[in-house]
C-alpha cells in the first residue's frame, strides 16, 4: 500500500494547531460525506482517507509517533526493538559471533517488512529470537445521535473473540480510544498488540451537534408567532413547553441551557439546546381570511 501523507489529505501544514487539523477535518468531511455524495466510490475513498489522517493527527501521541516513524508509526516500538537488534547482531559478527543474523543480501529494510508482513524475518541459519509486541488492529463502531448521548455496553468480534466495551455519554465523531492487549498476537512471547476502535456517529434527523451544543429548527404558525404563545419542543430524550414571545421574527433563535448533548467524561454536565423558530406562512385562505389580512394592511 502507497505511503499516505496525512497533512497533504487534510491540506494543513505540519506545523498545524490541533484546532486547525478539527477546522481542516470537519469542512473536508462535510464535502466528501457519502450523504453528500450517494454512488460516489471516489468521493467515499476520499472520506476514508480523511477520516484516517484525522484519528491520527488529532490524537497528540499518535501525532507524535507518525511524525517521527512516518507511514510505521503505530510499530515504533517494534522499529525501534528491530533497530537495536539489528546493530548488536552486527556488533556480533565483527567480533566473531555467529549467533542469528540476517541471510545473504538481506538488509534492515527487508527484516523489518517480513516482520510486519509474512510474520518474522528469518535469515539463512534460523528465525530471531527477539520478542516484539504484536500489530495493533483498527476498527470502526456506527453510532446515531442518541446512543452516543448515553452510557452504555456494546459487544463485538475481533479475531474471533468477544469484545465488550463501555462507550461513555458525548463521544464524539471521529474520536478513537485504544483497548490494550486486543490487536494481533506478540511475536515470541512478546506483548499483544492494540486495538483502536474508531467511532463514526451518524447525522441525526432532528438535531444537528455543534460540540457540546445541539440546534434544531421548530415551525411555528404565523398567528402564534404575532401573537405569542407555547410550543412543544423534542430534546434528545423527553420533551419541553418553550413560550414563543410575541411578535417573534422568522429565523429567531432561543438557548435551552442544559438541554444539549453531555459533555464527555463529565458525568452531570450538558451542553445547551438552540431552537430556531420556522415562521410558516398559511395557505388556502378562505375570501374572509384573505380580507381581515388585507384590512390588517391597510390599518
Amino acid at each position: 500500500m502507497a505511503f499516505i501523507d496525512y497533512y497533504k489529505t487534510l491540506g494543513i501544514s505540519k506545523t498545524a494547531s490541533a484546532d486547525e487539523i478539527k477546522k481542516a477535518y470537519r469542512k473536508l468531511a462535510r464535502k466528501y460525506h457519502p450523504d453528500m455524495n450517494p454512488n460516489d466510490k471516489e468521493a467515499e475513498k476520499k472520506f476514508k482517507e480523511i477520516n484516517e489522517a484525522n484519528e491520527v493527527l488529532s490524537n497528540p501521541e499518535n501525532r507524535a509517533k507518525y511524525d517521527k516513524y512516518g507511514e510505521h508509526w503505530r510499530h515504533g516500538e517494534q522499529y525501534e526493538q528491530a533497530q537495536q537488534q539489528q546493530r548488536q547482531r552486527q556488533q556480533y559478527s565483527t567480533s566473531g559471533f555467529s549467533g542469528a543474523d540476517f541471510g545473504e543480501g538481506e538488509d534492515f529494510s527487508d527484516f523489518f517488512q517480513s516482520m510486519f508482513g509474512s510474520g518474522f524475518g528469518r535469515s539463512s541459519r534460523g528465525s530471531a529470537s527477539g520478542k516484539f509486541k504484536g500489530q495493533d488492529i483498527s476498527a470502526e463502531l456506527n453510532l446515531n445521535l442518541r446512543d452516543a448521548a448515553k452510557t452504555h455496553q456494546q459487544t463485538f468480534e475481533i479475531n474471533g473473540k468477544k469484545v465488550r466495551i463501555t462507550i461513555p455519554a458525548g463521544i464524539y465523531d471521529g474520536q478513537q480510544i485504544k483497548l490494550k492487549g486486543h490487536g494481533n498476537p506478540g511475536v515470541n512471547g512478546g506483548p499483544n498488540g492494540d486495538l483502536y476502535i474508531t467511532f463514526n456517529i451518524a447525522e441525526d434527523k432532528d438535531f444537528k451537534r455543534d460540540g457540546d451544543d445541539l440546534r434544531t429548527t421548530v415551525d411555528i404558525d404565523l398567528y402564534t408567532a404575532v401573537l405569542g404563545g407555547e410550543v412543544n419542543i423534542k430534546t434528545l430524550d423527553s420533551s419541553v413547553k418553550l413560550k414563543v414571545k410575541p411578535e417573534t421574527q422568522n429565523g429567531t433563535t432561543v438557548r435551552l441551557k442544559g438541554k444539549g448533548f453531555p459533555v464527555y467524561k463529565k458525568e452531570g454536565a450538558f451542553g445547551d439546546l438552540y431552537v430556531t423558530f420556522n415562521v410558516k406562512i398559511p395557505t388556502n385562505l378562505t375570501e374572509k381570511q384573505k380580507q381581515l389580512f388585507q384590512q390588517l394592511k391597510n390599518s
